[in-house]
């Protein structure tokens, strides 16, 4: 097991302690051992990042879309070359299993890669003019300096997603990171500094969120914010972007249906749902977490799902043949146990789990729930973690309406051979629909949510276009 390292804040294409000298601890959710430390970003470190992501900006947004590709492409090598010690890394500090560790590290590679792609293609256009000798022409120029913030359960996913983009429209970038996994981003943003992006176009802090934020949000070298997190922090800081005219995209909370219609193969169904419910200890925004099934099916899909569950290995993620690891904190093992009690007490029924594991490390049982009335606070908000909530219905226009029933849009799943079925759930309010199959979240795709869980994109060729002004620039030739 390699050392873990301490993790310094990145400004100006340096790595600087706190001229306060003050440091976060990291803790392993596995052990609740302190791992290592942060060093946390005051006012002076904010100050010293913003000028110089502004430096940075002047050099990024000037150097040609080809040669940007070419250096976000070096970094995507870097970070395959060095996937397993970033995974190694970010086991330690988040908890997941090492081969989930690794698809993140590897998939963030992919993602640079069509970033980089989508750098040499983000065209303008010539519009005709309808006098001659008049030239008509759309131009895409990146929309200046970038906040970016993040959170612990995905610490490069999330993060390369808005870093890629914003470099591929020519931005620098300031990072937020999480204080709780902050060394496999450090990771990340290293392969992108040895792969020479200039100092500046990336900085990398730590720090109070709160006080990061508000005071990048309403900085004036700031022109666009991205945020991941839940949806109400999420809207504060789309007010708080939109008091200052500022771009945002905003990637929040969830509540994803997964339908199950009684023409479903569930041999298919059961294995795929019971590996997105419980990846990452189910602390995923596009988790399925109210399994909504036709009545028919629904003995056999519960029987099916706990066996399925109950089957999977617990344990530490730097442990061979762990397939769960420890939820992020002590905090998220209360809230499961609130809101499992809560829901029992209003009538549902424990068909699996519903305890954490031990007391040591933050471990909890893969949990399903039956019969759950829609009163219960688990069924009105995220749970994010290990818990199904499967609950039967008698028709298709039942199961669309509790689809539709909450504010959140973010994933939905569905499993039917029909192809009526498939055109209905169209009507399913969210961003991301995958039928049949486990298909969100790779780079060339949409990547985004509706109605509360946010609005823009972080996948596809739609993800640079929130990096991108357009302006028109008209002129006619002199008489």
């Amino acid at each position: 097991m390699l050392d873990y390292p301490d993790t310094k804040l990145l400004i100006d294409g340096s790595w600087s302690d706190s001229s306060t000298g003050k440091t976060i601890e990291v803790v392993n959710p596995a052990t609740e051992a302190v791992i290592g430390r942060v060093a946390h970003a005051g006012r002076d470190e904010l100050d010293r990042a913003l000028a110089a992501t502004a430096r940075g900006f002047a050099v990024w947004s000037a150097t040609s879309a080809f040669e940007r590709s070419k250096r976000m492409r070096k970094a995507a090598d870097l970070v395959r070359e060095r996937a397993d010690r970033i995974a190694a890394i970010m086991t330690l500090e988040q908890g997941k299993p090492l081969a989930q560790s690794k698809a993140e590290a590897l998939g963030a590679a992919d993602t640079i890669d069509w970033l980089a792609e989508e750098a040499r293609r983000a065209y303008g256009r010539v519009i005709p003019a309808r006098g001659a000798g008049i030239t008509q022409l759309a131009l895409k120029t990146p929309v200046g300096p970038v906040a970016a913030f993040t959170p612990w359960n995905f610490p490069i996913s999330q993060i390369v997603r808005k870093l890629s983009a914003a470099l591929a429209a020519g931005c620098s970038i300031i990072v937020k990171a999480p204080e709780e996994t902050p060394a496999s981003p450090a990771e990340l943003i290293r392969c992108f500094l040895d792969a020479g992006l200039p100092a500046g176009v990336v900085g990398l802090v730590y720090g109070n969120p709160a006080e990061i934020s508000e005071y990048l949000i309403a900085h004036p070298t700031i022109r666009k914010i991205s945020f991941t997190g839940s949806t109400p922090v999420g809207k504060h800081l789309a007010a708080r972007a939109g008091a200052y005219m500022k771009r945002a995209t905003m990637e929040l909370g969830g509540h994803a249906p997964a339908i199950v219609m009684e023409d479903a193969d569930l041999d298919l169904a059961i294995p795929q749902l019971v590996a997105q419910k419980l990846r990452n200890a189910g602390q995923v925004c596009v988790s399925p977490t109210r399994f909504l099934v036709q009545e028919s099916v629904a003995d056999r899909f519960v029987d099916g799902f706990v066996e399925a569950a109950g089957n999977v290995v617990v344990g530490d993620g730097s442990e061979p043949g762990v397939e769960m690891g420890p939820l992020a904190n002590g905090r998220r093992v209360l809230a499961l146990e609130a809101m499992i009690a809560d829901a029992v007490e209003r009538g549902a029924k424990v068909a699996l789990g519903g305890r954490r594991i031990g007391n040591k490390g933050y471990f909890f049982q893969p949990t399903v729930l039956t019969d759950v009335p829609t009163d219960a606070a688990i069924m009105n908000d995220e749970p994010f973690g290990p818990v199904a909530i499967i609950n039967r219905y008698g028709s298709r226009d039942a199961i669309i309406a509790e689809a539709n029933r909450l504010p959140f849009g973010l994933a939905s799943y569905a499993y039917t051979r029909s192809a009526a079925h498939q055109e209905a759930l169209k009507s399913v309010r969210a961003g991301m629909m995958s039928v049949n199959h486990l298909g969100l979240g790779i780079p060339e795709l949409p990547f985004g949510g509706v109605m509360d869980s946010g609005y823009g994109s972080e996948g596809g060729s739609e993800a640079i276009e929130a990096y991108l002004d357009t302006r028109l620039f008209t002129a006619a030739n002199p008489p």
